[in-house]
């Protein structure tokens, strides 16, 4: 059965897409789409406080989905020689044939076919490695208990390319570095919990230790190696901090998709158009806003991202329903695939939030499992500190907190003016009011 594709013939990879739709429905598929993805790393790596690595890797994916009577099949290889390609469309014929019917498969509909590109598509190794040299020497001057588990520092360049049947072509080019950093602190029998942070540039203007978050939490780290346990249980204030705020709104916004969505799980089903939230937060998917570094241009399903505002001033706005999440619930598309979120600033500084505590703690960390149907959420708090009448006491060990997603949403106290930009969100501190603490 493979054998009959092996005339399958591309020279220019940037080709690929359109190609394999033309053949996909050469072969008697409907309707088809394909993206390519290719993807370049320059990796620079830290073993045991020293430079280690620097390498260069090449990834290639190909996905392929074809709809004959309304049957889907998709399929994805890594590879895009003539064989492998043949091959794949076999398999995918088999695949849509052994599928059920379901008139929610569609693809997406003729739009203008354009091109994006941003960030630099070459990395400056020399200035890659100098950016991590004055890093390591200055950790090693300033942070001398501070031990790292992994430092990386890479520059990716993607090129992506989407086709569809219905003549919709997209084509888009994004690079950028990262910077990731794992570690703990160790002051003599006294090692703290591990951290990790990670940031995004489309530059490396400025030194690594400049960035904020980076700051922020290695001092955290060095504070941490002595803790305290709390006692008993009590109701309080916990303020989150924008890099764990970032996991409550994946959290919040995986209510908001396909599968939730579609099963009736979600617990905002339907709350579109009602509030969900204190007014004071808006919460926004910005792919291709020119203020963060990481973004895209176009959705998996063959759509232009567009900037969205799911949560407007505590109304819910919108849902993220793909393509297919939109038909099988009569609902609207999203304008984006989410990710990118930015949350407006408010109206209190950070330590006049802190100020305002008689009693909770500020959240660095969190470790739990995905709330409950009804919005129930608890975990761990890590790497976190005891605050009281107004001042953070100390930090504190392995903390339980517990509440309901919808309640804290709702219990907004106070929103910073201040926000942290990590390349991939804007996120402020928020503090919750009503959380139970637990501690031994």
């Amino acid at each position: 059965m493979h054998d009959k594709h092996r005339w399958f013939k591309i020279t220019d990879k940037s080709k690929v897409s359109e190609s394999c739709v033309n053949a996909l429905i050469e072969a008697g598929i409907e309707k088809a789409s394909t993206t390519l993805i290719l993807t370049r790393k320059h990796e620079l790596n830290v073993e045991s406080g020293r430079i280690s690595l620097l390498r260069t890797t090449d990834d290639v994916e190909l996905h392929m989905m074809g709809i004959t009577d309304q049957r889907m099949g998709t399929t994805s290889i890594n590879k895009t020689d003539s064989f492998s390609i043949g091959k794949a469309i076999s398999e995918l014929e088999v695949l849509i044939d052994s599928s059920d019917s379901d008139p929610a498969n569609e693809i997406a509909e003729k739009q203008p076919q354009e091109s994006f590109s941003r960030g630099p598509e070459k990395p400056d190794v020399f200035l890659m490695y100098s950016r991590m040299k004055v890093f390591l020497e200055l950790c090693k001057a300033e942070y001398p208990t501070l031990i790292f588990e992994q430092v990386i520092l890479n520059h990716t360049v993607k090129h992506r390319w989407y086709s569809n049947s219905n003549g919709v072509y997209f084509k888009s080019l994004r690079g950028g570095y990262d910077f990731l950093v794992m570690f703990t602190s160790k002051e003599g029998i006294n090692t703290s919990s591990f951290n990790y942070v990670s940031v995004s540039t489309e530059n490396l203007s400025s030194d690594l230790h400049e960035f904020e978050t980076v700051k922020r939490t290695i001092k955290q780290s060095l504070e941490q190696t002595v803790t305290e346990n709390l006692t008993g249980s009590f109701i309080g204030d916990v303020i989150v901090t924008p890099e764990c705020m970032e996991d409550f709104v994946s959290i919040i916004t995986g209510y908001l998709r396909d599968y939730h969505l579609m099963d009736g799980t979600s617990i905002f089903k339907d709350s579109l158009g009602k509030i969900i939230a204190n007014e004071r937060l808006s919460l926004h998917s910005k792919p291709v806003s020119d203020k963060l570094a990481v973004g895209y241009f176009f959705t998996e399903d063959g759509y232009k991202a567009e900037n969205s505002t799911l949560i407007d001033k505590g109304v819910l706005n919108s849902f993220l329903l793909s393509l297919y999440g939109s038909r099988k619930t009569g609902k609207e598309k999203a304008l984006n695939m989410g990710y990118c979120y930015v949350i407006d600033s408010g109206a209190f500084p950070l330590d006049e939030m802190v100020k305002s505590i008689e009693k909770g703690i500020l959240l660095c960390r969190f470790s739990g499992g995905y709330p409950s149907s009804n919005g129930d959420l608890s975990g761990v708090a890590k790497n976190s500190y005891y605050i009281e009448n107004g001042e953070i006491k100390y930090p504190i060990s392995e903390t339980m907190i517990a509440g309901n997603l919808r309640d804290m949403l709702e219990s907004i106290k106070h929103i910073s003016m201040e926000r942290v930009n990590n390349g991939d969100s804007i996120i402020p501190w928020i503090t919750f009011s009503g959380i139970t603490i637990s501690g031994k």
